[in-house]
Order: C-alpha cells, then sequence, then structure tokens
C-alpha cells in the first residue's frame, strides 16, 4: 500500500533545480509542486522548456526512488508529473 507523501520530500529532491516563483510580472521559470491528497504530489514547471524541465525532473525524481507518471491536465491543459512512493 502506498505511503504518505509530503511536498517537501519532492523539493528536497529538486532543490538542486531552480524553482518557480511569482515576481509580479508573471513567474520566474523553474519547478513548482503541489500537494495532490496525502499519497501524491503533483510537479510543474513554470516557464519556456517545460516539456524539457520536466524530463529532466522526472529522470531526477526516479533516481531518488520515486514513481512518476507524466501527464497532462484534462482538455490539453498544463502538463505535469504524477509523484507517489512506489
Amino acid at each position: 500500500m502506498p505511503r504518505h507523501l509530503r511536498a517537501v520530500d519532492i523539493d528536497a529532491v529538486l532543490d538542486a533545480y531552480p524553482a518557480s516563483e511569482w515576481s509580479g510580472d508573471g513567474w520566474i521559470p523553474g519547478w513548482r509542486t503541489a500537494q495532490d491528497g496525502r499519497r501524491q504530489v503533483l510537479v510543474f514547471h513554470d516557464g519556456p522548456g517545460e516539456q524539457d524541465g520536466l524530463d529532466t525532473y522526472r529522470l531526477a525524481l526516479q533516481g531518488a526512488g520515486f514513481h512518476v507518471v507524466p501527464d497532462q491536465q484534462p482538455g490539453g491543459g498544463r502538463r505535469r508529473l504524477h509523484i507517489t512512493r512506489p
């Protein structure tokens, strides 16, 4: 059965890469996490190079032992990664 997962656990792995940040004029490019229930975290890439960024994050998270499923929001929305524990 999957264990609990917190966004801060994912943040620690992705800390080697620039995180996105709201600057008032828009998003500074980088990663951003969002808690999605008790057992899943979503990872987004803000800014240009969305697919390349997500591929980089996927490899880093898989290397750290997490289960990663690439996805896209319904209706052709944003790409994202669903992260769980194996």
